[in-house]
């Protein structure tokens, strides 16, 4: 049976992602002021927190990504933070950049609940008998998996859900804002279907939809697509004309949007689209990958994926179309501004995670080799 423990302070062991650390935090977290409009938070150098604006927090998932960035801000902002996980994973693991003392201190106040979310009737009695204030739920894809967390927490604060900005419509006008059309048929579609079910509910929600994120640890094929072949001293093989536009969010940019919905009235019942500032074609983003690990500008190939037969291989890792949004309503409402441009994020993402010889998965040149193979025949 699960049970809430708290993690004994412990000396991190040896790791991939251990490292003396103070970078991983004071690069964008700390140096930089973060501004809150809450009157709780006060932004000059360290946050301090009202003791009455202290949560009990749940996270679904935390141990991947963007929770393990959240769960870091909210322990250091004074909540009490449990990560609902099955336990496969290690609940903590030091970060590139972080201090054995942050390390070590972020170790000693996170909270686990060891459990299934599919698990209905668990979630509903561990979590009616721990009460939470507020949750933010991670990794949440259907709505099913939502509704035991509501039934279990009748006096829940606040609902903070990761959803997609892949759930818009295609659409000829970009970008795409909040207030667009959906598409029912997205395979995103049971993030759609959780929001409907927020709204029907009347809890206090609140709904995030990143485009592409990236950053270090992540899990998705996004930067460390382009970072394998650089490395490599590959061509860059680009479907089509390559001037196709789409957009990226750091992941520790993301993480500081969870925390300005937290408790801010601008919030309720709202959805926020939150990535980078800017947006890039895949070009752009092939040279700026370059420039942000130090390599030379890399030879890009354009190919016509209409001519390939990559079976269950994907060829690259974007949607071939563009694909971006409008993150005005979060700078407007929420005073949330994105602190990475794109080419210094991606400096960041590859120091602290590729740079170190870490990534989520082997270097695979199989359709590389399809698309080169060809482009050499036309060319000869």
């Amino acid at each position: 049976m699960a049970k809430l423990v708290v993690l004994q302070q412990r000396q991190p062991s040896f790791s991939p992602f251990a490292s003396s650390l103070s970078d991983f935090n004071g690069v964008r977290l700390h140096n930089k002021l973060i501004q809150y409009r809450r009157k709780a938070w006060q932004a000059k150098g360290t946050l301090h927190v009202k003791a009455s604006s202290a949560k009990k927090i749940l996270i679904m998932g935390g141990t991947r990504f963007i929770g393990i960035f959240l769960s870091r801000l909210l322990v250091k902002e004074g909540h009490q933070v449990t990560l609902f996980t099955r336990g496969k994973a290690p609940i903590t693991q030091q970060l590139p950049g972080e201090s054995n003392q942050d390390f070590a201190d972020f170790s000693s106040k996170i909270l686990h609940l060891k459990g299934d979310r599919k698990d209905f009737e668990f979630v509903k009695t561990s979590l009616a008998a721990e009460g939470f204030d507020v949750v933010y739920d991670i990794n949440g894809r259907e709505a099913v998996e939502v509704e035991p967390i509501l039934d279990a927490l009748p006096k829940l604060e606040q609902y903070i859900y990761c959803s997609s900005a892949g759930v818009y419509l295609k659409s000829d006008l970009l970008p795409h804002f909040e207030t667009d059309a959906v598409d029912p048929k997205s395979r995103h579609k049971g993030k759609l279907e959780t929001e409907s079910l927020l709204e029907a509910r009347d809890v206090n929600w609140t709904s995030i939809r990143p485009v592409y994120i990236y950053g270090p640890l992540n899990y998705n094929p996004v930067e460390e697509w382009f970072f394998h072949r650089l490395k490599a001293g590959r061509p860059i093989p680009i479907p089509n004309s390559g001037v196709q536009i789409t957009q990226l969010g750091h992941v520790k940019d993301l993480a500081r949007a969870f925390i300005q919905v937290l408790g801010n009235q601008k919030a309720i019942k709202q959805v926020f689209n939150i990535s980078g500032d800017k947006y890039v074609t895949f070009d752009g983003l092939a040279r700026a990958c370059a420039k942000a690990a130090g390599f030379p500008e890399p030879e890009i190939i354009h190919y016509n994926p209409k001519e390939f037969d990559f079976g269950k291989k994907k060829s690259f890792p974007f949607r071939d179309q563009h694909f971006f949004a409008s993150i005005e309503k979060a700078k407007s409402e929420l005073g949330w501004k994105p602190e990475f441009s794109l080419v210094d994020g991606l400096a960041d993402s590859y120091k602290f995670d590729f740079g170190r010889g870490t990534f989520r998965k082997e270097a695979d040149f199989t359709t590389d080799d399809m698309i080169l193979g060809k482009s050499l025949v036309l060319q000869s």
